[in-house]
């Protein structure tokens, strides 16, 4: 096993870990498993950046405005 990591460039607890993960999944489940993975980050993301501008929106209408006189 020591021999096979290091052909691919991954530590053996590297490779149990994702046996252990990732071992009982068919490829399709696997291939779904990361998309989900990526769409979730996708969505963290989006809602961190909507709640900086909520952030931002709401600081700037705090504030008193005057306008032009």
């Amino acid at each position: 096993m020591a021999d096979l990591t290091r052909q691919v460039g991954i530590s053996e607890q590297t490779f149990y870990r994702w046996k252990r993960l990732y071992g009982g999944l068919q490829p399709d489940q696997v291939r779904k498993l990361k998309q989900l993975q990526e769409e979730n980050a996708r969505l963290k993301k989006l809602v961190a950046e909507l709640s900086l501008d909520k952030a931002i929106l709401q600081d700037v209408a705090s504030k008193k405005w005057h306008g032009p006189r």
